[in-house]
């Protein structure tokens, strides 16, 4: 095979330096190098019948054979053209040096991730991690192991999605299941918060979205109480809205926190005095807390009778809106850019 690869090079570049016009030189191509029945091709093909050794330096004359035939046809293709080879490696050329870049239009963090960051970054220098938990939640994690069993009136309250064909899955509702696997995992003392996406199948309108962002905060500990949890929300409230935010707290239902409260500021427009916005009450919700229950503690590996805890869950969407002065929460999912370039 070798002395036949040598004869058909050098017939090739005879014929090849022969060539009398482009049309002559495709012929030229195709009979020696077509890729179904050029004649390098079809002596190629015997390479499977050597033996290894043999087929490994008659693989290597083979391509050597190619790569002088390609090269000739080049050559001769620029010399009918009137190109020198010189001529056709300058055209080749690339300058990769480039004096000028244009500048780069640059995007920017949505208005729910200013406020997620920030409070990250506040609640991190306070001595908290923060803590992921999937979106896709077992029944039992999001609804059984924070104290609402199936025969629970509240689940009516948070409706969501489940998987079909696959019984006790659902899409979170809250990110309260993160309490219970963080303990498990963790253990106590423990303090984090939980930022993420959560999901609800419910009506859209202008305070309500199916699919919505919260955080969550927890602390277990020894000797936990009250004071601790008000604490904590009046720094996260005047983090937020100024050194002037007053907190108070209502007494409301929650199945995993006892005693439970409803947590308000003061109003961020009318600075307490009463407008449309607060609906002339001086007040904005904002939060939901609370003792973390017994149930919930034992859930999560805990022993009640020694640590105790609090927990408070917030939209950060709502929290973004009330920063903001934004009275329509679906432009937050839009993703229109006359909206969001404002930030």
């Amino acid at each position: 095979m070798l002395a036949d690869l040598k004869k058909l090079k050098d017939e090739a570049l005879t014929a090849i330096n022969a060539a009398a016009d482009v049309l002559n030189l495709e012929e030229l191509e195709n009979r020696f190098l077509g890729r179904k029945s050029g004649e390098i091709t079809n002596l190629m093909k015997g390479l499977k019948e050597l033996a290894v050794d043999a087929k490994r330096e008659a693989g290597a004359v083979a391509n050597e054979v190619k790569t002088a035939v390609a090269e000739a046809l080049a050559t001769k293709r620029n010399e009918l053209a009137g190109v020198s080879q010189s001529e056709a490696l300058s055209a080749e050329k690339l300058d990769i040096t480039q004096s000028y870049l244009p500048p780069v239009e640059q995007g920017h963090y949505h208005p729910s991730t200013l406020v997620q960051t920030d409070l990250e970054d506040l609640f991190l220098s306070m001595g908290f991690v923060v803590l992921d938990g999937p979106e896709l939640e077992s029944d039992y994690y999001n609804f059984t192991a924070v104290n609402v069993p199936p025969e629970h009136p509240a689940r009516d309250m948070q409706d969501t999605f489940y998987i079909k064909n696959h019984s006790g899955w659902v899409m979170r509702t809250h990110t309260s299941p993160v309490q219970v696997r963080a303990m498990q995992k963790y253990g106590a003392p423990l303090r984090g918060i939980v930022p993420g996406k959560c999901f609800r199948n419910e009506a859209t309108d202008a305070r309500h979205e199916h699919t919505l962002y919260q955080l969550e905060g927890i602390v277990v500990d020894k000797n936990i109480n009250f004071s601790h949890l008000k604490g904590v929300l009046e720094a996260m409230a005047r983090h937020l809205y100024g050194a002037n935010t007053q907190v108070r707290l209502r007494p409301k239902f929650y199945p995993f926190v006892e005693p439970g409260v409803n947590g308000e500021v003061t109003c961020f427009l009318c600075a307490g005095q009463g407008c449309r916005v607060c609906k002339k009450s001086g007040w904005l919700e904002i939060l939901g807390a609370g003792m973390i229950h017994p149930n919930v503690l034992r859930e999560g590996g805990i022993d009640p009778k020694i640590y105790s805890g609090f927990a408070f869950g917030c939209g950060l969407d709502r929290l973004t809106m009330l920063k903001y002065g934004i009275d329509e929460i679906r432009v937050l999912k839009a993703g229109d850019l006359r909206f969001v370039n404002q930030f």
